[in-house]
């Protein structure tokens, strides 16, 4: 049966709408009604321009001054009446009378009974999701919204994975575990109920997920955590138990629950104890995956970004018995998500993976397929057929630092203010001893940087030193110091670098235990009213005079990479004049423009002395 369109109904109910008040302003004309009297007085008067008299005995017709009258006047006096004082100039006239038709009469009310009848049918069509929803009807409100995959639909593999092979190995003892059980259960080991998937944005826990589905040849049902919680109290624990029931009749299979903090966050937390809704729904959750029921068969499946606010009857043994860190992936690993993402590209021979992998430390596999999505973009508006390295450097600034902004106008001032900050930041950085090297300079414009100085690590790192993070500061504080040195004045531009540099110096002093005066002590508690907000929530568990010596042991911090980078820039103040003219020149540097404009300074430097 061909649907009806939502338009199509609209269309009929505004012109049963329009009908309608047709209808009842033609039935329903304003008249004065006349006495007998006034009736008389009008004849007498010739005012009365027509008459028209119904069995009834309702005499109506209308005025010489166009007004409708309607009165009730007995035959034999309306006769009297008009014999007494005669007028030719009124037309008489006898009409059978004109009742409404019945099928008129009740058209009005057919007409709103049709309105209420149409606007039910479409809030019924809108609640299930234009018709093909499933479950979201009104009668199914508390019916889980569960998307089942079934193993005849497309698949995604562990070998659509990279980058995760410690991660795909316990997964894969799940999958083992669903193909062929018996070997499990002859050994006595019991399969996890529920795995957790902990890891930052982008790292791949979806994905993860799916795979498992495709590898393991069991229904798979997935839902989101906010799928769960609705406005009416116990829909969300209504729509637990549901999806538990459907997945029994499933049996063996998987439910995957995508940002599961959505609906497992701490009970009891925030103020008023939290929200009653998600309590409910998380009992609920709690019971099905660990109570008296037995669930046989059924793996939970979870992923989340946030497992600090997650409560902990949600993350003991029984219920998410193993946790799976999916974190940032190495570089041998950022190659392998490369080659996956660039199956479908067309890579000039030049290109080599493993040198792009060491250039995007940090990276997630989300921003590694950006950066080739990015790369593939850039290729087709160059008009070229593959992808060269060019387009992927530039995919990796892009990434990182946003588009290139070249037709925004910028006065000479200041360019050449923006030269020296980007030029003191690089100088600075080279003679840190523990900075990263420089990749590339620029004083164009990207997103909200007027310029930048990107500096790559060489190697991937586990943990940052002191002496590190003091250097990080004192590269951070040279575009500043730079800026002093030779605008002889300070500028906004320097706002972001002072933001990061006083960040590091207060979780040096506040979380990393690095201040010599206060000690090894970690001030300040993240675990508190998780719904408080990320500031609010953080309570305070030291003294006001703690807190100036905190505020003292950061602003030495921060004095003292300010004068380290000054010094620096006192003793190369010819480099940094070179690499600022240079910027001025070219607009852009890489590093190895960089390192030779060093070295020729450094040699011109030593023929003058």
């Amino acid at each position: 049966m061909k649907k009806i369109s939502s338009a199509s109904i609209w269309l009929v109910v505004f012109v049963l709408v329009i009908l309608a008040s047709l209808t009842l302003l033609e039935t329903n004309k304003k008249v004065d009604t006349l006495s007998v009297n006034q009736f008389q007085d009008y004849w007498v008067k010739k005012q009365i321009k027509s008459v028209q008299v119904r069995e009834d005995k309702t005499v109506e017709g209308q005025l010489i001054n166009g007004t409708q009258y309607e009165t009730i006047v007995p035959l034999s006096r309306l006769m009297q009446v008009m014999d007494k004082n005669p007028n030719d100039k009124v037309t008489e006239t006898y009409v059978k009378p004109a009742s409404m038709p019945m099928w008129l009469q009740i058209v009005p009310t057919l007409l709103i009974i049709l309105m209420l009848v149409a606007f039910w049918f479409m809030y019924m069509q809108q609640s299930q999701g234009g018709g093909g929803g499933g479950n979201r009807g009104v009668m199914n409100f508390g019916k889980s919204r569960a998307k089942i995959a079934t193993p005849d639909k497309k698949k995604v593999t562990f070998d659509d994975v990279a980058g995760e092979d410690e991660e795909k190995d316990e997964l894969a003892e799940v999958v083992d575990f669903l193909k062929q059980p018996k070997r499990y259960l002859e050994a006595g080991a019991r399969i996890p109920k529920g795995i957790l998937l902990v890891g930052p944005p982008g790292t791949g826990k979806t994905l993860l997920a799916r795979a498992v589905s495709g590898e393991a040849g069991v229904p798979f049902y997935s839902i989101s955590g906010s799928d769960f919680v609705e406005m009416f109290v116990g829909v969300g624990a209504s729509r637990v138990r549901d999806l538990f029931e459907q997945a029994k009749k499933s049996a063996p299979c998987i439910i995957f629950i995508d940002e599961i903090d959505a609906v497992g966050r701490q009970r009891g937390a925030g103020v008023g104890g939290g929200h009653d809704e998600r309590e409910q729904t998380l009992n609920q959750l709690l019971v099905e995956m660990d109570g008296f029921g037995v669930n046989e068969g059924i793996i939970m499946i979870a992923a989340t970004n946030r497992p600090d606010i997650l409560d902990p009857a949600l993350l003991r043994p029984g219920r998410f018995d193993r946790h799976i860190l999916v974190g940032a992936p190495d570089v041998k690993g950022r190659e392998e998500i490369l080659k996956v993402h660039s199956k479908n590209k067309h890579l000039a021979d030049e290109v080599k993976l493993d040198v792009l992998a060491k250039r995007t430390p940090g990276f997630t596999g989300a921003d590694l397929e950006n950066l080739m999505n990015e790369a593939a973009l850039l290729t087709v508006r160059n008009n070229k057929n593959v992808i060269e390295m060019l387009e992927l450097d530039e995919a990796v600034t892009r990434v990182i630092a946003g588009p290139e902004k070249k037709s925004r106008v910028i006065s000479e001032k200041d360019r050449k203010l923006t030269a020296y900050h980007e030029a003191g930041h690089a100088v600075v950085m080279k003679y840190s001893p523990l900075s990263d090297p420089i990749h590339q300079i620029s004083i164009i414009p990207r997103g909200m940087a007027g310029g930048y100085t990107m500096h790559l690590p060489e190697e991937d790192t586990s943990y940052t030193s002191k002496l590190k993070l003091k250097d990080e500061m004192v590269g951070l504080l040279g575009g500043r110091v730079a800026e002093k040195l030779i605008m002889k004045d300070i500028s906004t531009g320097a706002k972001n670098d002072i933001d990061r540099a006083s960040s590091i110096a207060r979780k040096m002093v506040m979380e990393y235990g690095m201040s010599d005066k206060l000690g090894p002590i970690s001030f300040g508690n993240d675990h508190n009213e998780v719904f408080l907000g990320r500031d609010l929530g953080k309570s305070r568990n030291f003294s006001e005079q703690v807190a100036f010596q905190i505020d003292s042991e950061v602003k030495d911090l921060i004095g003292e990479a300010y004068a380290k980078a000054e010094k620096i820039l006192d003793e190369n103040i010819g480099k940094l004049h070179a690499v600022a003219q240079e910027l001025l020149l070219k607009e852009k540097l890489e590093g190895a423009e960089f390192e030779a404009i060093i070295a020729r300074t450094e040699s011109d430097e030593i023929e003058l002395s």
